[in-house]
């Protein structure tokens, strides 16, 4: 079961990286924790959305066998605030594997969706898995694609169905060519971000969003 949470407070990326949280989580069941964190690493990225008052701090993973309650109470003591939600994954492309605890060399952006009232659920995620998925591989340098809908909420906060994660290059940040894999071609750039948005808005990806740019990091916890 993966358990995906967002997270408020100060200084939380050297605490969620922490060997005593590992331990902890180890002790409730997790086998995996990838933490994504909003850092000096991609303090330059660009573009951001926020919803929330505050922006998320970071954005944790968590495989675990044990119980959710017992891994949602060990991430409310490192954080001021936490939501949580019980996602399904999907892994278009996937990850670069890295060693325990090193920093992806990437841009990690974290999407987080909400269905538009005009669409139902079921038409939501067709335009968005069946539809979308190749578009957004085709226009966009991502060199790691996870898509993440959510079949529970297992915190109070607001309503959140999906969160993305795409890993960029670390150029993307202040280059519309690097994020677009457009080779310096102007006429090029200008194809991808048409048909790309052309698809977002088709399923109401451009409203209602939240774009983290974080750094992240996996820990085996077997």
């Amino acid at each position: 079961m993966k358990l995906m949470y967002a997270l408020w407070g100060e200084g939380l990326g050297e605490r969620l990286r922490g060997e005593e949280l590992r331990k902890e989580l180890a002790g409730v069941g997790a086998t995996r924790l990838q933490v994504n964190v909003r850092d000096e690493d991609v303090a330059a990225a660009q573009v951001r959305h926020r919803t929330y008052e505050s922006p998320i701090s970071a954005i944790v993973s968590v495989w675990t066998e044990g119980e959710v309650e017992a891994v949602t109470a060990v991430l409310r003591a490192v954080a001021e605030e936490v939501n949580g939600w019980v996602v399904e994954e999907r892994r278009p492309i996937e990850p670069p594997e890295v060693g325990d605890g090193v920093r992806t060399e990437a841009l990690v952006n974290f999407a987080i969706l909400r269905i538009p009232e005009e669409l139902t659920r079921e038409e939501w995620l067709h335009r968005w898995h069946v539809l979308h998925t190749p578009v957004a591989i085709e226009t966009q340098a991502t060199f790691g694609y996870v898509q993440n809908t959510v079949s529970e909420s297992i915190t109070p906060g607001k309503r959140v169905d999906a969160l993305v994660e795409e890993l960029f290059p670390m150029g993307a940040m202040t280059s519309a060519h690097e994020f677009y894999g457009s080779g310096g071609d102007d006429a090029e750039l200008q194809r991808r971000v048409t048909r790309l948005m052309e698809s977002v808005v088709s399923f109401g990806a451009h409203l209602n969003l939240d774009l983290v740019p974080t750094s992240r990091y996996v820990f085996g916890l077997g």
